[in-house]
């Protein structure tokens, strides 16, 4: 029997609660106290859209695996990283789930954007298919990266979410470049201009009543994925106070890296520990009801979430954010500013106001960001991923 396809059941005497410690628990920008806060702990990990493993679904590409078992983990956890910017965006971060409780239609409709079938916009279908544009076969691992720019091919085509999405390169964010593709909602003289804008889009969840101008100059909402490699072999203690700061953040939308060739989805940290949903079960695919509901009960991690020390992590990771407005967004950029003063932390990457000339300099194959030729760029910084996957266990 192989360990990815060892069920939660029969590992889970390993799980351990939450330690009973005066440090604080951080989870995606929220703060909690072990001793008087541990329910609402659970419940906002249990909250978070889990994705694992699962088999008996429909054959990728028609002929393809019916399962991802041993391949698909940091593809799910692409899936998870993006689920919570789409909670972010349609429920809000203070949304919780409950089960056996109602949810709203929001809730079913980003649920069903990840469902195992080849027309669900964030699939596994999807993401393999979409993968071997950027050289992946289907059922080859990814790393960090390759998922990063999967995930924002796919989100083209979501209307309803209507988001930016910016892979930020050579560990520098241009807030040019993120302002000018947020601010892409160039207005119009009145609605039969834009006939081809949904409501949602023009809404861009704001009351009905704001004007039409206001809301069609409105920001995209946000997802900022920055690809990092915080070492060679393992994370360099500089970048560890940093990385802790990152899941500190109300626009926290956590970190996607994990040890090599195991992926795992880390939504926060306590003390030198960090929390993290792991992909690693196979369950079987879900499919709807009789009465078209979606059984859900699944997708919701019921036990203490995994920790593991911060110095285990692998150094090839991939950090999100999710700024919904433009305030988001600035307040953004001022913590990052801040964290730069904070003493004995090493900054993870670079905030530059416009792209720096030296950015088509040898080491990056002399391309400019606007170059044609970008793929060939990505596929430059995704031997990232090649460095994540040959590291010995």
């Amino acid at each position: 029997l192989s360990l990815a396809t060892l069920t939660y059941d029969t590992l889970r005497f390993e799980y351990e609660d939450f330690p009973e410690t005066k440090e604080p628990v951080w989870i995606l920008g929220r703060k909690y106290s072990v001793f008087t806060e541990k329910e609402e702990i659970l419940l906002d990990v249990t909250s978070r859209l889990w994705f694992t493993y699962r088999k008996n679904f429909p054959a990728i590409g028609g002929t393809g695996p019916t399962s991802d078992t041993g391949w698909g983990c940091m593809l799910r956890c692409g899936q998870m990283i993006f689920a919570q910017a789409l909670v972010c965006r349609h429920l809000g971060r203070d949304w919780r789930w409950i089960k056996g409780k109602r949810q709203m239609d929001n809730y079913f409709n980003v649920l069903n954007a990840f469902i195992d079938k080849k027309d669900s916009y964030y699939s596994i279908h999807q993401i393999a298919q979409m993968g071997v544009g950027e050289g992946k076969s289907i059922g080859q691992w990814y790393g960090p990266n390759t998922v990063a720019q999967v995930l924002k091919k796919l989100a083209t085509f979501d209307t309803w979410s209507s988001l930016a999405v910016h892979i930020a390169m050579d560990n520098t964010v241009v807030m040019e470049e993120i302002r000018r593709l947020c601010q892409s909602n160039v207005p119009c003289a009145g609605a039969a201009a834009c006939p081809a804008l949904e409501p949602d889009v023009l809404y861009n969840g704001c009351p009905e009543d704001v004007g039409l101008r206001e809301r069609l100059t409105l920001w995209k909402p946000l997802v900022l994925l920055i690809p990092l490699r915080l070492g060679l072999t393992e994370i360099n203690e500089a970048y560890i106070e940093t990385l802790k700061h990152c899941f500190m953040m109300p626009q926290s939308l956590g970190v996607i890296g994990g040890k090599p060739n195991s992926a795992h989805y880390f939504i926060g940290y306590v003390g030198e520990e960090l929390i993290y949903l792991d992909p690693h079960t196979t369950q079987p695919a879900v499919e709807p009801g009789d009465s078209g509901c979606l059984p859900d009960e699944s997708f919701h991690c019921q036990h203490p979430p995994c920790r593991m020390s911060i110095a285990e992590l692998d150094p090839s990771i991939a950090v999100g954010f999710f700024c919904n407005t433009e305030a988001d967004f600035n307040d953004w950029c001022q913590q990052i500013r801040k964290l730069s003063l904070v003493r004995g932390a090493l900054p993870m990457f670079e905030l530059v106001e416009r792209q720096p000339s030296h950015f088509s300099n040898p080491d990056i194959l002399n391309l400019t960001p606007d170059s044609s030729d970008a793929d060939r760029l990505e596929r430059f910084f995704d031997s990232e991923d090649e460095d994540f996957e040959i590291l010995s266990l």
